[in-house]
């Protein structure tokens, strides 16, 4: 019989559901979780364990009996099994809700009856799982440029017209490696573009699906001749719902319930697609129940809004084009949102369409800044996301430390001249100016915001009761007052990744 709870002891960290009047704050509490093993929900918990003989009363109390052990834990030999996985306060090691996007560790050192079947971290809501390889390539332009002859070719490569229904050699090599990567840099969860083929996009949703990775994967939908490659493009737009519909019915094969892995239709931008395949694509999110998500590209570029405007000349903003074919829904992740009026951040609210924020994609491409504040002040919900390849790493903490640095910019943007500024400069050099995320407020983007972008909300984010376990444990291991790491030898990976209470 297998142990029905994993028991976890230690510090845990997360980000509250509800700011206090302070803002979002750390949460740090220590104790004991239990999670159960059949369905990976977090069962209960017991914030009074503050040692190992508050641990071993609390044991016999519940009538537990611990897998592996041989000493005074198991006073139940015939209690309920359990596994019991501790993060030691001495080598400072704490658990931290999984980002939305993380691979597979090794069975944590101390606990070798315990084996981590899916490791997972925080939420990646935007990343382009075929151009892993180009990521770090920037080129020395802007959007546009960069995705004529850096991203259209290496897409273009996920096809054969040789061998059309099958995923060629170079899309099995680099989908692993994105899966394995992005759940190495502690990502649970991640929203991934494909490309145009189905058989690559399948196999990404398999891969997803056998690593035990959270996923939203959508088949990226692109039809307008003269915007996109002959070798990039759907031959008509009814073709791109026919392909995006054989990808939908995969997923929805290999998951029925959506459990792990979910399609999500995929426009690619407007510009890459027709009005007509605008509407189909439309038509097929809203004919599921509940309606599929949908994930796009918003105002990210300057020069993208230009060809929007020429584009479409009767709609009266880029928000507006999406708006028109019902595209904005409460499901809807739109990617970017740089260059937005506050129009257009008032009607993706109304629509409660969510925001994923790249700001290493956005500095990298010399795209812009998003205005975080503004769209969260405006009731807009706001995630992160890397944007492989246009960001160059894989990993969310990357992208929380990128959210805060870029945060700090704007105020000196919007400022004009000093007579301009509201009280004496030494009162605004005292001041926290409101464009400037937090390191708690952008983890919170990591976590539950994330969540909240990908419409899990209640199943991961955070440890509530009821909750699905996604989380890592992160090891700093000893370090002196100086930084440095007391530990010599072999590397070691900072965090282990636990996954549904596997």
């Amino acid at each position: 019989m297998s142990p029905k709870y994993t028991l976890f002891v230690g510090t845990f960290i997360q980000l509250p559901r509800f700011k206090s009047e302070e803002g979002h704050q750390l949460a740090i509490t220590r104790g004991a979780l239990w999670v159960s093993t059949a369905d990976g929900t977090i069962e209960g918990f017991d914030w009074s364990i503050a040692n190992d003989r508050d641990l071993k009363r609390f044991l016999r109390h519940k009538g537990w009996t611990v897998v592996g052990y041989k000493d005074g834990h198991n006073k139940n030999k015939h209690g309920v099994e359990v596994t019991l996985v501790v993060a030691r306060e001495e080598e400072n090691e704490f658990f931290f809700p999984g980002f939305i996007g993380m691979p597979p560790y090794p069975t944590h050192p101390n606990f070798p009856a315990y084996t981590t079947n899916t490791e997972k971290h925080p939420i990646d809501t935007h990343i382009h799982a075929p151009q892993y390889p180009n990521a770090g390539l920037f080129g020395d332009a802007g959007l546009l440029h960069w995705l004529k002859n850096y991203t259209f070719p290496i897409e273009a490569s996920f096809g054969s017209s040789k061998f059309p229904s099958i995923p060629p050699p170079n899309a099995y090599r680099v989908y692993n490696q994105v899966v394995a990567r992005t759940l190495a840099n502690g990502t649970t969860c991640a929203s991934y573009f494909a490309t145009i083929h189905v058989p690559a996009t399948n196999l990404l949703a398999s891969l997803c699906h056998a690593r035990g990775q959270r996923a939203l994967i959508g088949r990226v939908c692109m039809d307008r001749p003269e915007q996109c490659p002959d070798d990039l493009r759907d031959e008509s737009p009814d073709i791109a719902i026919d392909k995006t519909q054989a990808s939908i019915d995969h997923i929805h094969t290999i998951d029925p319930e959506g459990a792990l892995i979910q399609p999500i239709v995929t426009p690619r931008f407007a510009p890459s697609c027709t009005p007509r395949s605008l509407g189909k694509l439309s038509k097929l999110a809203a004919s599921y129940s509940p309606p599929l998500h949908i994930q796009t590209h918003l105002a990210e570029n300057l020069d993208e809004l230009d060809l929007v405007k020429k584009l479409y000349p009767e709609s009266r903003d880029y928000t507006s084009v999406y708006n028109y074919f019902k595209l904005l829904t409460p499901r809807t992740i739109l990617a970017h949102c740089v260059h937005l009026s506050d129009d257009e951040r008032t009607m993706i609210a109304e629509n409660d369409a969510k925001l994923s924020h790249c700001p290493a994609s956005n500095s990298a491409l010399g795209s812009g800044i998003c205005e975080v504040r503004k769209a969260i002040d405006s009731g807009i919900t706001v995630g992160l996301g890397t944007d492989v390849s246009g960001g160059y790493s894989p990993s969310i903490l990357e992208t929380v430390r990128q959210a805060c640095l870029v945060s700090r910019l704007l105020p000196h943007m919007s400022r004009a001249q000093p007579e301009e500024r509201e009280g004496t400069p030494d009162d605004n050099d005292d001041k926290v100016p409101r464009e400037v995320l937090s390191i708690e407020e952008a983890l919170y983007l990591a976590t539950r915001g994330g969540a909240a972008v990908v419409d899990m909300a209640d199943q991961i984010g955070g440890f509530d009761q009821g909750m699905v376990w996604d989380a890592q444990m992160v090891k700093l291991g000893k370090f002196n007052p100086a930084g440095r790491w007391g530990k010599t030898g072999g590397v070691e990976s900072a965090v282990d990744v636990f996954d549904e209470g596997a």
